[in-house]
């Protein structure tokens, strides 16, 4: 495996070298794993430690890939749970519900860092995430977490590069939001309808999709989001039967699929421009 860019990486680990020891909020994706591995690297498996926060918002499958990412990477690994399904404005699921999850999450991590003496939070955000409507964005900034691939001008394209080139197992894993994100805005957040999009989502990853995405709508509809190199698998009568009654057996009502195929973050565009833009 070649070395990855020594001007990015030298970049990357130099930035995190400033901070005497430093917790990364880790999702095991593809962006906290690099920060995780520049963050071993630059200061060593006894300064540093990843947190992953462990909630009904999180896929089971996603917590496992989270446990074995650390692992390879070799760093330290605590899993914490938060309660951001305590808050109502969480659970009213409007525009701002990823800040009031990103502000549960860095309340908890800002605790651990008081009180065994970590200088910095890091977390994985990179400088494509900056053109994306994001209002963690916002409570990244409330609680000081730093963003090294912000810092160091790394895009998604060279995240991959350098896990690629680290070897790191999940370069290539397609991005994996929290099920929450699956929800449609104004459709309120509880565990019964995580549960319900996790096991539907489970059950395509299985079937062999890989790029997926199960929206909740209004009414216990079920709207499929595909690769459009995948849509035609369900123009099998076999295929959308069984499909069919997975999904009605999970709880959904309507299933639909999207002629549009996979699109990472489409249930922004319901929100006005002006909440987007401000």
């Amino acid at each position: 495996m070649s070395n990855p860019s020594p001007p990015i990486t030298d970049a990357l680990i130099s930035n995190i070298r400033n901070q005497s020891r430093c917790l990364v909020a880790f999702s095991g994706g593809v962006d906290s794993a690099v920060v995780a591995k520049a963050a071993m690297e630059a200061l060593g498996p006894n300064h540093c430690l990843a947190v992953t926060a462990v909630s009904p918002s999180l896929a089971e499958r996603e917590q496992q890939i989270a446990v074995t990412v650390a692992k390879q990477i070799g760093i330290g690994h605590r899993l914490i749970e938060t309660h951001e399904m305590d808050q109502s404005q969480y659970r009213a699921n409007d525009g701002q519900r990823c800040f009031y999850c990103k502000s549960e999450l860095y309340q908890k991590l800002t605790e651990i860092a008081n009180k065994e003496n970590f200088s910095a939070i890091l977390n994985g955000t990179n400088s494509d995430d900056q053109t994306d409507y994001r209002p963690g964005l916002e409570a990244a900034e409330k609680f000081n977490v730093r963003s090294p691939l912000v810092d160091c001008g790394i895009d998604k394209k060279r995240v991959r590069e350098v896990a690629k080139a680290w070897d790191l197992m999940v370069w290539d894993k397609p991005a994996s939001p929290c099920l929450a994100s699956r929800v449609a805005y104004h459709e309120v957040v509880d565990p019964k309808k995580l549960k319900m999009i996790e096991l539907a989502e489970d059950w395509l990853l299985e079937n062999g999709f890989r790029e997926i995405r199960v929206r909740f709508h209004a009414g216990a509809l079920a709207r499929v989001e595909v690769s459009l190199g995948d849509l035609g698998r369900f123009l099998d009568d076999h295929f959308r039967e069984t499909f069919l009654s997975r999904l009605k057996k999970i709880g959904f009502r309507y299933v639909t699929i999207d002629l549009e195929g996979f699109r990472s973050g489409n249930l922004n565009t319901a929100l006005p421009t002006y909440q987007i833009n401000n």
